[in-house]
């Protein structure tokens, strides 16, 4: 597990010098601050990074598609162009293999793995920089922004500001429960279904098993001791006080969980994985 969270720190969003957006540049979204993220008197907000690969050695037909999709309903999104290649990237099948979804069964497939292989091309697009109140509806968007370029040609996605990867399959299935979500005008089974999609868990540090990535729907990080359980019993703590959290608040939670709060990350300020609300920490 350690070496898979150091494979994680290395992966592509870490190499290419991407860094975290802070509160002071301006977002088009609207939204201020909650008490969560002025607790921790951080100026850094989140933001989505996604990376798409395509079997064609050109990145128009992918390229063409996110920039209408950002035209349709995708405002604040952009096409990166200085990472963005039309040539294959030998990194990508380590990258990828490190951040499959390793919780969700069948979450990936071989022939996800050979599409990373055999790919040709890869478009980066950058979310915008979001305010707490702002972090599901833009992550909404993602998912949406994901289906638009899954249905352009894209083989394979990974979102990078937590290293997640899903195989097309179950982006389907996340997509189709977005979309019901979305029609709904169910705001918790939006974030729950943000976090799925867009959030890794669990990554190992001293003594406790971590989420990341729960910062893209405006949730602090959950750690559960690593002797609570098995791995699966863990994340499903972990996706539990998530979930409480979201439903009754954080501070009837920390109450009731006996937990506390703390803004200590093992990740620094301007890498996409560190999380301006700070980390829920369930005692030992």
């Amino acid at each position: 597990m350690n070496l898979l969270r150091r494979a994680l720190l290395a992966s592509i969003g870490a190499l290419v010098g991407w860094k975290q957006s802070s509160a002071k540049e301006p977002s088009p979204h609207g939204g201020e601050e909650t008490a969560v993220q002025a607790a921790a008197g951080s100026s850094v907000t989140p933001r989505h990074v996604l990376c798409f690969l395509s079997r064609e050695r050109n990145l128009s037909a992918l390229s063409e598609a996110a920039s209408q999709a950002i035209r349709d309903f995708a405002t604040g999104f952009s096409v990166d162009e200085n990472y963005s290649q039309a040539e294959p990237d030998d990194r990508m099948v380590q990258s990828f293999a490190v951040c499959w979804d390793r919780v969700e069964a069948d979450a990936w497939s071989p022939a996800d793995e050979e599409a990373v292989a055999d790919h040709q091309s890869v478009l980066y697009v950058l979310g915008p920089s979001v305010t707490q109140a702002e972090t599901v509806k833009v992550s909404m968007l993602a998912l949406r922004l994901v289906e638009r370029l899954i249905d352009a040609g894209a083989v394979a996605v990974k979102g990078e500001s937590a290293g997640i990867a899903h195989g097309l399959d179950r982006w389907s299935e996340l997509i189709r429960q977005g979309a019901e979500a979305l029609k709904a005008a169910d705001p918790l089974a939006q974030q729950r279904i943000g976090r799925l999609a867009f959030a890794k868990r669990p990554l190992s540090v001293p003594g406790y098993l971590e989420s990341v990535g729960f910062h893209l729907v405006g949730l602090p990080e959950v750690y559960v001791p690593e002797t609570a359980g098995s791995e699966r019993q863990i994340v499903a703590i972990m996706d539990a006080v998530a979930d409480e959290i979201a439903q009754r608040g954080l501070e009837p939670t920390l109450r009731d969980r006996r937990a506390s709060l703390s803004f200590d990350s093992t990740y620094e300020p301007d890498e996409f994985k560190f999380n301006p609300y700070g980390v829920f920490r369930l005692p030992k």
